[in-house]
């Protein structure tokens, strides 16, 4: 296989293709949420995925799971839960179960500004796929999202 391959030709350019949808994604979303909430993607992503731990076995999430669901090193996910704390958004206590274990909660302050701030990202979220679709070249990948939304649903 060289470089001018046309099978790895086509891989890297639905490989650049997922990369423009996924930039375009972000920024829409970031850009609607910091000039509505304050709110990064990344920290409305970490408040969400917080939000969704439940009591009982398996309910609380460890900061590496945590780290694994907002798609960041532990190190940049314990910086990004420590400037959320000193906002009031979440509060860290000690597993009552293993002392060296670290567990996250989302604050009262830090539900309610979910959930002010959930709208305007799934209205981001929508138009930025609305206007990739329209793109020859980022329509497929629009289509195989609403397939995968679609297929999870519940029936």
């Amino acid at each position: 296989m060289t470089a001018t391959d046309p099978a790895m030709t086509a891989l890297a350019h639905s490989w650049s293709a997922l990369s423009l949808l996924h930039g375009r994604i972000e920024s829409r979303v970031e850009r609607a949420l910091q000039s509505r909430h304050r709110l990064s993607a990344r920290e409305y992503s970490l408040l969400d995925v917080l939000s969704r731990q439940h009591d009982g076995e398996g309910g609380h999430l460890q900061m590496r799971q945590v780290a694994d669901s907002v798609v960041l090193s532990q190190s940049a996910t314990t910086r990004l839960v420590t400037r959320l704390e000193d906002r009031g958004l979440l509060s860290r206590y000690l597993c009552p179960t293993d002392r060296r274990g670290i567990y996250t909660d989302v604050t009262d302050d830090g539900l309610r500004l979910l959930e002010e701030a959930r709208p305007t990202h799934n209205t981001a979220l929508r138009e930025a796929l609305d206007q990739a679709a329209a793109e020859p070249a980022l329509a497929p990948l629009v289509q195989a999202v609403q397939q995968l939304q679609d297929s999870t649903r519940p029936a």
